[in-house]
């Protein structure tokens, strides 16, 4: 929406420097771009008001691995992508352009982590995971063998008679993950 918006007063923009001879047709320009441009405004306030009380899952990562773990984690979900990062500079607690905060999105769903400077008691635990309800038996056997790859099974596929298949693993990053087929 926002880059076909962006694209949209790009064109008028130059159809209206082509057309500048025109007066009348030069107002009806600038009140359209005036009108996108509070629309944009609108949808800008409106996008940060509803992450300001958004629940976020925030993964600290004590072996700079964030943006290695952030980048998988977006390849494996459909509409996923990472939403902004924010790097180490030079004589900071931490490697230069390790992560200091990255957002990322999961299929809708908002995840941050970043690189830990201090080394920390604790680490992630299986009591604390990502719950996925499957749409098929592909991509639950699909996410399964991804997110097993270097990691560890802590349930194997199967029918534990909550559900048509259920598996539970704990990924190379350390992050744990239910998998679910209903």
């Amino acid at each position: 929406m926002k880059n076909t918006t962006i694209l949209l007063l790009f064109t008028v923009i130059l159809w209206s420097c082509e057309n500048s001879n025109n007066r009348d047709t030069q107002i009806q320009v600038n009140e359209q771009l005036q009108s996108e441009i509070e629309s944009l405004k609108a949808q800008l306030a409106g996008n940060e008001s509803a992450t300001k009380n958004e629940i976020a899952t925030f993964l600290t990562f004590q072996n700079n691995k964030a943006e290695e773990a952030m980048n998988f984690y977006v390849s494996l979900f459909e509409n996923s992508k990472v939403l902004d990062v924010k790097r180490w500079g030079k004589e900071m607690p931490s490697q230069e352009g390790k992560i200091m905060h990255a957002t990322f999105s999961l299929n809708g769903s908002l995840f941050m982590c970043s690189d830990s400077p201090p080394i920390h008691d604790w680490d992630f635990s299986p009591a604390v995971s990502n719950f996925i309800n499957c749409e098929n038996q592909s991509e639950l056997e699909r996410l399964f063998s991804k997110l097993t790859e270097n990691g560890e099974v802590t349930m194997p596929l199967n029918n534990y008679g909550f559900s048509k298949q259920f598996g539970w693993v704990i990924d190379p990053f350390g992050i744990s993950w239910q998998l679910n087929l209903e």
